[in-house]
């Protein structure tokens, strides 16, 4: 079975990210994929907070195309926050003075207003078409820790249709909810959280689920108790049916880490190099 490689929220911090996925050896020094057949997976976030989301966006674009070529995969899903992105740009033209607030609820929450002036039709085309949702090696891998999923669909593909019809065809009633509803967090942790779990596993498919969206320490911090100094790797959870993978690059200067998973769990973390950047 080809190696699977989960990465979560990279917010912008481009320089990080080309340090990871060159210490895991799936990439070369000039960005160029060497990671055969492998899939590596991206749980969404590339935008926002750090200085250079279209630079993640890239990078992604083009080993996806560099991976195909040589048999191999790149899945991008789609994050919150490149919803929130792609709402302050596609109303700034029907809605001039952000009487919906979309541009503003962007940048109150880091948008990067260098990204908006760098991206480019192509770029924009693909965010819209962002999967929201992907199986692999058992895995059911998502942006958010949230059911919202369910409210969508009853399979990966009929939530995926339903996500990219709603990003073709913007509405701002539409965006709007699904904005809010993209808010939710902690679904795994709280109350019955494995049964949780359970539901979206036997709705969608897989064994465990992996996600992004909430940072690993802040899901220890408040609600499993464990010391958020040295966070820096997944934490699996809710009777080891899930797996927090966001590691909070762009917040903490030693965060970051990329994951090999199998059908047993996680098999190996190739974390940030210290020293790095800070975003």
């Amino acid at each position: 079975m080809r190696p699977l490689w989960v990465i979560g929220d990279i917010h912008g911090a481009y320089d990080k990210l080309r340090a990871i996925l060159l210490r895991a050896g799936l990439i070369d020094f000039d960005g160029s994929w060497t990671a055969g057949d492998a899939h590596v997976v991206f749980l969404g976030d590339y935008v926002d907070r750090g200085p250079n989301g279209v630079g993640v966006i890239r990078l992604i674009r083009s080993l996806e195309v560099q991976a195909q070529e040589v048999g191999g995969q790149v899945t991008a899903l789609l994050g919150n926050h490149e919803v929130m992105f792609l709402a302050a740009l596609v109303f700034r033209h029907s809605d001039p003075q952000d009487r919906y607030g979309y541009r503003e609820y962007w940048l109150e929450n880091g948008g990067q207003v260098r990204d908006a002036d760098l991206l480019e039709p192509s770029d924009l085309a693909w965010l819209s078409e962002r999967p929201a949702m992907a199986t692999s090696h058992d895995w059911l891998l998502v942006h958010a820790d949230s059911l919202m999923y369910l409210k969508l669909g009853s399979s990966v593909e009929g939530v995926n249709a339903a996500v990219l019809d709603l990003m073709t065809n913007p509405d701002p009633d539409d965006w709007g909810a699904f904005l809010n509803a993209f808010t939710d967090r902690f679904a795994f942790v709280l109350g019955a959280g494995d049964e949780k779990a359970r539901q979206m596993l036997s709705t969608f498919g897989g064994q465990r689920i992996a996600h992004g969206h909430t940072p690993v320490y802040v899901l220890l911090d408040e609600h499993l108790h464990g010391p958020t100094v040295g966070a820096g790797a997944p934490i699996p959870y809710a009777g080891r049916l899930c797996v927090a993978m966001d590691s909070g690059m762009a917040y903490r200067e030693d965060a970051g880490f990329i994951a090999r998973l199998n059908r047993h769990g996680i098999a190996e973390v190739v974390t940030f190099p210290s020293g790095g950047d800070f975003y």
